[in-house]
């Protein structure tokens, strides 16, 4: 962010001097640390690098080779030109010896044909430095506290990714150390273009220190890692060579990523974390264009286009509790399916829905038979998930573009919403494998399977509601039990005259028969009906 030779050239109090360029014309972007004033020869000892030195050239000596030699000297400390103010001791030009050595030593050399205070030079100049270092330092400060709050309040890879593009206005991403995108943010350019052979064309750079600038792919990389124990790389893409501002952002968000990883040990990894943000996107319509998912899929190891798409949900059928860290037991279950998926030789896409469902989205290929892998993908996560530890594997329907992966993920959910409350063992469930209970479900929003379950149950809900009773519980017993009188008063832990007893109550109550077919269908359907309301209102 330092001023370049052409910037001090055109300041108005260098201006006024005339300024002329004459040796050095295509060197005039080099960076000025300082502006030195300096009237002797044997000045370069003096010099630490990036002066820009101003001379009358009084004290110069007369002999050519030794102004050579002052040039020569000048352009080995480092000095980032000489300006020569003409009228003193060089009148209308500098001698040839001066302006040979400095072409052939590539120093910028400008001579002020106007008398020039120097005062007012420095002046303006390190008056500029001194902004611009203040500027940086007020950047620098602001890179601290965004990445501080990023770092407190525990952002995802997706926020910090987001927050460097904002700041840089670039396109940045991260990948893991099998080049494989684990986060993107492309700042508005096309993300299929950007991440299109992504894999080869990261491979293919490979700086040598931990933060660098690559001129040929126009990235600047830094590693990300902590403890000595790097996991991945941030890119942020450049169109030309980046400001320290830019270095320092890339370091800050990298030190930020890793610090999150630390912090992450109970939950899910970067990789299931990437993978549940290609899923929300295509469920939420995120993406503007499907392409744009299949890309994303792509560049983390898992091709989408040209195979037949199948949802997956996956529900423990225990319910997690949430206050027993079950963020940390879902992000197991889902560790459990990514592994069983490369087990199984399946690559997919698999990450937490929400606080209890964990999706997959699997392409097959084209003349792969979706039964095979869905019970090969469960047998193996059976085994991996551990002993003890069940679960309902649902899937939707078979689709062939990313357009209709919604609606095969909504039928999955449905699946397991409604198998996880009876699961058979099975290897895995679809919508046909649920029966009444399945339509019932999909039915729980329509009005009339409302009305008509209010009205079969209405008066037995308001009398147990009323009085704290469980005949209701009794009825279900009663009708799961295949209206066995012995067999549900055994269920329910009762005599069997207190049994019968609570079977009259129930037939005044609800004023029907519990020995009529009918009836106890109506009734029956009626309360799969009121636990599909209820498990939705949960």
């Amino acid at each position: 962010m330092l001023p370049t030779i052409a910037d001090v050239l055109a300041l108005e109090t260098v201006r006024r001097g005339s300024p002329r360029v004459v040796a050095g014309a295509d060197r005039l972007d080099t960076k000025v640390r300082w502006v030195h004033v300096g009237e002797i020869a044997d000045i370069a000892h003096l010099l630490r690098g990036g002066e820009l030195v101003l001379t009358t050239g009084v004290a110069l000596p007369e002999d050519p080779e030794k102004l050579a030699d002052y040039i020569g000297e000048l352009s080995s400390v480092g000095a980032s030109g000489l300006i020569v103010e003409l009228g003193r001791r060089f009148v209308r030009e500098l001698p040839r010896a001066v302006v040979k050595s400095a072409e052939e030593h590539g120093f910028p050399v400008i001579v002020l044909t106007r008398e020039t205070p120097f005062v007012q030079i420095t002046e303006s100049v390190h008056e500029r430095i001194i902004d611009i270092q203040l500027e940086e330092l007020r950047a620098s400060e602001q890179l601290h506290e965004v990445f501080t709050e990023l770092s407190v309040e525990g952002a995802s890879p997706a926020e910090v990714l987001a927050q460097v593009a904002r700041l840089s206005g670039r396109p940045v991403l991260l990948e893991n150390l099998a080049h494989q995108v684990l986060a993107a943010e492309s700042a508005g350019r096309d993300a299929g273009a950007l991440l299109a052979g992504w894999e080869t064309r990261s491979r293919a750079v490979a700086p040598a220190e931990r933060t660098a600038y690559d001129p040929a792919s126009g990235w600047l990389v830094t590693t990300v890692g902590a403890r000595g124990q790097d996991w991945g790389r941030l890119i942020l893409l450049c169109d030309a060579a980046p400001s320290p501002r830019d270095m320092v952002l890339a370091e800050r968000a990298a030190t930020t990523l890793a610090l999150g990883r630390l912090l992450e040990r109970h939950q899910e990894s970067l990789e299931r974390q990437a993978h549940g943000t290609i899923i929300t996107g295509i469920l939420t319509h995120a993406y503007a264009d499907p392409d744009e998912a299949a890309a994303r899929a792509r560049a983390v190891g898992v091709p989408l286009t040209g195979r037949k798409l199948i949802s997956v949900v996956i529900r423990p059928t225990e319910h997690i509790d949430q206050a027993l860290d079950g963020q940390a037991q879902l992000g197991e279950l889902a560790e459990a399916t990514a592994a069983a998926c490369r087990d199984a030789r399946l690559p997919a896409l698999v990450g937490a829905l929400d606080q209890e469902r964990v999706g997959v989205l699997l392409p097959l290929p084209p003349r792969t038979q979706a039964e095979p892998a869905l019970t090969s993908l469960a047998e193996r996560l059976r085994m991996l998930w551990g002993p003890g530890s069940a679960f309902v594997l649902a899937a939707g329907s078979v689709v062939e573009s990313i357009r209709d992966v919604r609606r095969s993920f909504l039928e999955a959910e449905q699946v397991a919403d409604v198998a996880v409350r009876q699961p058979d063992g099975r290897p895995f469930y679809r919508l046909p494998d649920l029966r009444l209970r399945g339509l019932l479900h999909l039915l729980r929003d329509d009005a009339r399977l409302q009305t008509f379950a209010e009205r079969e149950l209405g008066p037995l809900l308001a009398h147990d509601a009323q009085r704290g009773g469980d005949l209701t519980r009794i009825l279900r017993v009663y009708l799961d039990s295949g209206r066995n009188k012995a067999v549900a008063a055994q269920k329910a832990h009762l005599s069997r005259p207190a049994f019968y007893d609570r079977l009259r109550r129930l037939e005044r109550i609800l004023d029907t028969d519990l020995d009529d077919v009918e009836s106890c269908l109506s009734l029956h359907v009626a309360l799969l009906a009121l636990e599909s309301f209820r498990r939705e209102s949960r």
